[in-house]
C-alpha cells in the first residue's frame, strides 16, 4: 500500500483546491463510475471489497446499500455522518478540512450507486472551518460539472447540502442524526424499521461515515481485490488511526487495517515520553473498554480487537502513562457521557449520572470499598437496555476500568482520598 491514500493531503499541499485535486487524478473514479459502470456494479464491487463502516459499528458497507428497497416511489437519501464527536477521534476532520473533494467524490459515486439525488453532509457544529471548506469545495465541484444537473454529461443529477449540527454527541448515532436533520430533537429511534427503508423524511436512507465514503473512489479505481489485499480479509483496507494522550508524536496515522497496537504506539507515535511506563490504552475512542499494557499485542482490526475484549470503534487510541489516576480518568469519561445523554431512556438518563456521582465520591474520599461492586452493578443494568448504544458507551469503559484496575479503586476508598494527589484539596467535579 502506498504510504498515503486517504491522507494524500500530507504529501500534496493545497489538495483542498479542485485544480490541485484534478492534477493528482481527482474525480477519475467519478468519471469511471458514471461513464463505465452501472449502479449495481458499484454496489457489488463495494460488497466484494469487504469495506466495513469506519464510523464505529463496522457494518459491511455494500451490504448496507443493498438493504435499500429495489423499487420505490420515494426519493432515496444519503446522509454523511461528519458529526465526529467521539472523544479521542479526529480522523474525519482531517479529510474534511484538507481533502474535501475526496469525500465529495465518494458521495457522488455512492449516490449514483444507490439512486440518490440529494445528499446531506451532517457536520459537527464546532467544525465551523470544516463546514466552510466543504461549502467551497461543493461550489467548485458544481462549477466544474461534478455536481448539479446532468453530471459529466450523463443523466445523473445530484445536489449536496451541508447541515451543521449543534454539538450533540448523540447525533453521531444514525437515527439521532436523521431526527436532527428533520429539524427535531435528536432522540434516537427504535429499530426496526431501519433507515434503509424508513429514514430521512420517512424515505429510504443510507448513513455512511466520512472515512467510509473516502474509501469508495479508491475501490472503484483499483478494484475490490486491491482493497482486500490490504490488511486482514474480513476487515481490510487502509485505516486512519487517531493517537492522543501520552505519546511522543500524537496525530492521525494512515496504516493498513490490522497494524498491531504496540507498533502504532511505540513505532509510529514514538512511544511514551519522559521515560514513563504505559498504564493503559483505550483502542477505539472514549466509549470502548481499556487495554492494559499486557493486552496491546493485538492487531488493530475490528474482529481482532473485539476478540481481545474491546472494540476498534472509530480507532481513537488514547494512551495513558503510569502517572494517570484511573479513577480520575473514569470520572472524565463518565462526566462526558452523563452530559451527552439525551435523556430519552431511563437507564441512560439515570445511570450515567449515578456512575459519575459514585466515581466522584471515590476520588473525593466519601465512598466505601463496596462502591467498586456498585459501579459494576450500575453498568451491568445499563447495558443493552436502551434504544441506542450511548448507555453501553458509558458503561463499558467504567466496567473495564473497575475490573482491570480494581485495586486502585479500592485504595481510593480505603485511604479516603486520591493516592496520586495526596496533598491536593477536594475539587469540584460535578
Amino acid at each position: 500500500m502506498p504510504e498515503h491514500l486517504l491522507l494524500r493531503c500530507r504529501d500534496i499541499p493545497e489538495l483542498r483546491r479542485i485544480d490541485v485535486y484534478l492534477e493528482h487524478g481527482g474525480y477519475a473514479a467519478t468519471r469511471k463510475a458514471l461513464g463505465e459502470l452501472k449502479p449495481e456494479q458499484i454496489t457489488d464491487m463495494v460488497k466484494a471489497s469487504n469495506l466495513r463502516g469506519r464510523g464505529g459499528a463496522g457494518f459491511p458497507t455494500g451490504m448496507k446499500w443493498s438493504f435499500l428497497p429495489k423499487q420505490t416511489a420515494k426519493p432515496v437519501y444519503l446522509a454523511v455522518n461528519a458529526d465526529e464527536s467521539e472523544p479521542g477521534t479526529f480522523k474525519d476532520r482531517v479529510i474534511i478540512e484538507e481533502d474535501p473533494h475526496q469525500l465529495l467524490e465518494g458521495i457522488i459515486i455512492t449516490s449514483y450507486a444507490i439512486g440518490c439525488h440529494t445528499a446531506y453532509i451532517y457536520i459537527r457544529g464546532e467544525f465551523a472551518h470544516g463546514a466552510q471548506v466543504l461549502e467551497e469545495a461543493i461550489a467548485e465541484a458544481r462549477a466544474r460539472g461534478f455536481l448539479g444537473k446532468g453530471i459529466l454529461g450523463t443523466g445523473f443529477d445530484l445536489d449536496v447540502c451541508v447541515h451543521r449540527g449543534a454539538g450533540a454527541y448523540i447525533c453521531g448515532e444514525e437515527t439521532g442524526l436523521i431526527e436532527s436533520l428533520e429539524g427535531k430533537r435528536a432522540y434516537p429511534r427504535i429499530k426496526p424499521p431501519f433507515p434503509a427503508t424508513h429514514g430521512l423524511f420517512g424515505c429510504p436512507t443510507i448513513v455512511n461515515n466520512v472515512e467510509t465514503l473516502a474509501c469508495v473512489p479508491h475501490i472503484v479505481l483499483r478494484g475490490a481485490e486491491w482493497f482486500k489485499a490490504i490488511g486482514p480479509e474480513k476487515s481490510p483496507g487502509p485505516k486512519l488511526f487517531c493517537v492522543s494522550g501520552h505519546v511522543v508524536r500524537p496525530g492521525t496515522y494512515e496504516l493498513p487495517m490490522g497494524t498491531p497496537l504496540r507498533e502504532i504506539i511505540y513505532t509510529h507515535a514514538g512511544g511514551i515520553p519522559n521515560g514513563r511506563k504505559l498504564k493503559g490504552v483505550i483502542p477505539g475512542g472514549a466509549s470502548m473498554p481499556i487495554f492494559t499494557p499486557e493486552e496491546i499485542d493485538v492487531p488493530m482490526d475490528m474482529d481482532s480487537v473485539q476478540k481481545a475484549g474491546s472494540f476498534l470503534g472509530s480507532a481513537g487510541i488514547i494512551v495513558m502513562d503510569d502517572s494517570v489516576c484511573m479513577v480520575w480518568a473514569a470520572i472524565v469519561l463518565a462526566r462526558f457521557f452523563h452530559h451527552e445523554s439525551c435523556g430519552q431512556c431511563t437507564p441512560c438518563r439515570e445511570g450515567t449520572g449515578w456512575l459519575h456521582k459514585v466515581l466522584v465520591d471515590l476520588e473525593e474520599g466519601s465512598a466505601s470499598p463496596r462502591d467498586a461492586d456498585l459501579l459494576l452493578n450500575i453498568a451491568g443494568n445499563m447495558m443493552g437496555n436502551t434504544i441506542c448504544a450511548l448507555a453501553d458507551a458509558a458503561a463499558m469503559p467504567v466496567r473495564a476500568f473497575v475490573t482491570k484496575y480494581r485495586a486502585e479503586f479500592e485504595q481510593h476508598a480505603a485511604l479516603g482520598r486520591c493516592p496520586f494527589r495526596p496533598d491536593e484539596p477536594k475539587r469540584a467535579m460535578a
